[in-house]
């Protein structure tokens, strides 16, 4: 072999080795960038008749994977309250933010997500109206199983609760029984006039959305949280065999949600 073609061999085999960590260095950039822009901030708003805690496992995780969580502790005493309670925590975040909720909440997020720092909406088996509209009268659409039951309960001053007994069955059927009395027991009375309020401007009509459908949710029909994917164009997913307390049973794939919004929205 000539002392030639030697060189070119060498010359070649250089050639390949600088393109390959050119192309490693530019996926490297590549990365870092898309961590950069990925939103950080994220506010987790839940629904009726819980409360905050209930996000514990997704705050974890998300925690865990750098992100800068916020919850919001809904008083549940009147729709106005609830939006202005999730306002609140907006104001304080540094950035934009993913606002996310859980049942009722969805109507509090699209009533609360037009505020300038909101990127993005994420859905957990959650109402999601239209101006113009209130959950009561959509949940109609599609019947829940806990709409055709007796498990909703009614104070004398105008608030709703879940019979405790019913809890387990309707609410969060793929907890343990023990973790679903407690829940029960811990339940926020939900001012019965919140499912009423009728929106004044949807934020998922300007702003990207997310949904989960909880496929064995009881609460919510599926396939009203399909539709309302549907309708708002949203980026969905289905969590097979899940509860309506999704949220709490699969932390895991809502917080892959969660990120997944947080990685494409701007």
């Amino acid at each position: 072999m000539s002392n030639s073609m030697t060189q070119m061999r060498v010359v070649r085999g250089m050639s390949r080795s600088l393109c390959t960590a050119l192309l490693l260095v530019a996926c490297s950039s590549l990365s870092a960038q898309n961590e950069d822009h990925r939103v950080r901030n994220i506010v987790l708003v839940h629904g009726a008749w819980a409360d905050g805690s209930g996000w514990k496992g997704v705050y974890d995780i998300l925690v865990k994977d750098g992100y800068n969580v916020s919850i919001v502790q809904e008083p549940e005493t009147s729709f106005k309250e609830d939006v202005a309670a999730t306002k609140r925590v907006l104001a304080q975040q540094d950035g934009p933010c993913i606002l996310v909720a859980h049942s009722y909440g969805g109507a509090v997020i699209t009533e609360a997500g037009t505020d300038p720092s909101v990127a993005g909406l994420v859905y957990v088996a959650a109402h999601m109206p239209d101006a113009g509209e209130n959950e009561a009268d959509d949940g109609k659409r599609f019947p829940s199983d806990l709409s055709k039951s007796t498990a909703i309960k009614k104070t004398a001053d105008g608030f709703t609760y879940l019979d405790p007994a019913q809890f387990h069955e309707y609410f969060a059927a793929d907890l343990s029984v023990e973790q679903a009395a407690f829940m029960a027991r811990s339940q926020v009375f939900n001012a019965a006039d919140n499912f009423k309020a009728v929106i004044s401007t949807a934020a998922w009509r300007s702003k990207p959305s997310w949904m989960l459908v909880a496929t064995k949710d009881r609460t919510i029909s599926p396939d009203l949280e399909r539709w309302y994917a549907t309708r708002a164009n949203s980026h969905k997913v289905e969590v097979s065999g899940a509860s309506h307390s999704v949220y709490v049973s699969r932390p895991k794939e809502v917080a892959a949600l969660i990120e997944e919004a947080a990685s494409h929205a701007r």
